[in-house]
């Protein structure tokens, strides 16, 4: 069993707090009013294009894969006609340049997704659908797209999506 903690402290007389983690890193979170960090939801955001992101570039770096640019976009949509305003429906989208093989991508964004995230494990047991998506791009400027994954609720994590039409990052 891992055990992870955080503590938060208020930081003035707004809404703004200061998070410390059990290794001892920092960060700041804040209301609309105060604006001086991320809202809480965002981190959540946050913790999903990071963890993602960890599995995907370790993977691929284990294939040998020569990546020569990476980031990932996420995008949360919260429900808001009722609290908890948690969120439904999630997009993560990779983008990926270089030599990389579109197998080795789409295997590495499955295992991320249905096996080692921890961020998409919890997210993905709630309400939440969250779709694994992917853009390509080689050297020369080809590009291509595809959903290689959706989990969440109802969802069997071995089934494969359907090809995207498009996607934008």
């Amino acid at each position: 069993m891992i055990t992870r903690s955080v503590s938060a402290r208020l930081d003035g007389a707004a809404m703004r707090l200061v998070a410390t983690t059990g290794s001892g890193h920092t960060t700041v979170m804040d209301d609309t009013e105060g604006d001086a960090g991320p809202r809480p939801a965002e981190m959540l955001m946050v913790a999903q294009a990071g963890c993602t992101a960890m599995d995907v570039l370790g993977v691929l770096r284990k294939k040998r894969q020569a990546v020569t640019s990476y980031e990932v976009h996420v995008t949360g949509e919260q429900r808001d006609d009722r609290h908890p305003h948690v969120f439904e429906r999630i997009r993560i989208v990779h983008v990926v340049e270089g030599d990389v093989a579109v197998d080795a991508l789409q295997r590495a964004i499955e295992l991320s997704a249905t096996r080692y995230c921890t961020v998409t494990g919890n997210l993905a047991s709630g309400v939440a659908e969250i779709h694994h998506g992917y853009i390509l791009r080689d050297a020369a400027g080809a590009e291509q797209t595809g959903e290689v994954v959706v989990t969440g609720p109802g969802r069997d994590p071995d089934e494969l999506g359907a090809p995207l039409a498009a996607v934008t990052a």
